[in-house]
């Protein structure tokens, strides 16, 4: 498998100034959809967002203008994630229909329906070759998806509940899960095997992210509960108490140093990713924020929620 060989995070050795997000202000809010927005992702070229909707539709827009690009319409439910390809010709989203779409900007249609899924699929993404594509489900499995030959390579087997986030590790075969049985687990993408699985959450774990060099993974669970994990040392490294409501999403900015969690207070919390210490508070949202992304080119937070907005903060 070439895109499965072994390589060199060209993040390991790169420092990066952290963004200000104590500094942050909300500068322009943007009624994106009829519906919730779940799910944000950054185009990894230009200053562009992607927003994923409970309206069964996903859409692209220019940031900071807000100027609505394309809308995709497939879906029979809720669209529950949304990834951009690395090299950008397509994206894929996950939806409560129980199936995985690739969507091709040249072709300007969906190109691909994965339907193996036997429930709700709640995330999805790429890995960093762009060559395969990982799914995770209510169906308690999260799926490996071969793009080129376009079906299921592996299916990964071991939580006994839904599985609400997935991730891979930054160049590398790993797969990085979250599940409602309150763990973390880390996985080979080339055997389907679960090398590690991280206990400590007390609740629901609601979603999973990585730092840009790959050896700390943050987590969210439903008591608003967020902790960092050391992949290496296989432990936790900190735990920070975002509660008492849920914690929906985490974000780990590029320097590594800060961290972002969307609540179910209707804020954005931010706080050092260190020491754990609270940073600021982002307040505007008029109801739960379900997705935060860093855009580091510009200095810029974006957040998005069941108040069917997304707003720009720097």
């Amino acid at each position: 498998l070439t895109a499965f060989q072994d390589r060199e995070n060209p993040y390991l050795n790169l420092t990066f100034d952290p963004q200000h997000a104590e500094k942050y202000e909300m500068r322009k809010t943007f009624k994106a959809h009829i519906a919730p927005i779940s799910s944000l992702a950054l185009h990894p070229k230009k200053p562009i967002v992607a927003t994923a909707s409970d309206d069964h539709t996903w859409k692209m827009w220019s940031v900071p203008a807000g100027e609505l690009i394309l809308t995709g319409e497939g879906h029979k439910s809720w669209v529950s994630c949304i990834d951009f390809h690395p090299k950008a010709a397509s994206l894929a989203t996950s939806s409560g229909d129980a199936t995985v779409k690739i969507w091709d900007f040249v072709k300007s249609k969906c190109v691909a329906t994965f339907s193996d899924h036997s429930q709700a699929v709640w995330g999805c993404a790429y890995h960093d070759s762009g060559d395969f594509l990982v799914s995770c489900s209510m169906d308690h499995t999260a799926k490996l998806w071969d793009l080129a030959r376009q079906k299921c390579r592996l299916t990964l087997r071991g939580h006994v509940d839904s599985i609400n986030a997935v991730i891979f590790q930054p160049f590398s075969n790993n797969i990085t899960t979250c599940s409602g049985d309150k763990t973390v687990s880390l996985w080979d993408a080339r055997t389907g095997l679960c090398i590690q699985t991280f206990y400590g959450h007390l609740n629901s774990c609601n979603h999973v992210a990585f730092n840009l060099r790959g050896d700390t993974i943050a987590s969210t669970d439903a008591d608003g509960g967020v902790r960092l994990w050391d992949v290496r040392m296989v432990q936790e490294r900190l735990q920070i108490n975002a509660g008492p409501y849920a914690a929906n999403k985490v974000v780990i900015d590029r320097s590594g140093t800060l961290l972002a969690v969307a609540s179910d207070d209707h804020s954005i919390k931010c706080y050092n990713a260190e020491d754990g210490s609270f940073l600021s508070t982002l307040d505007g949202h008029e109801n739960v924020v379900q997705a935060v992304v860093f855009e580091s080119n510009q200095d810029m937070l974006i957040s998005a929620g069941s108040d069917m907005t997304f707003r720009v903060w720097s």
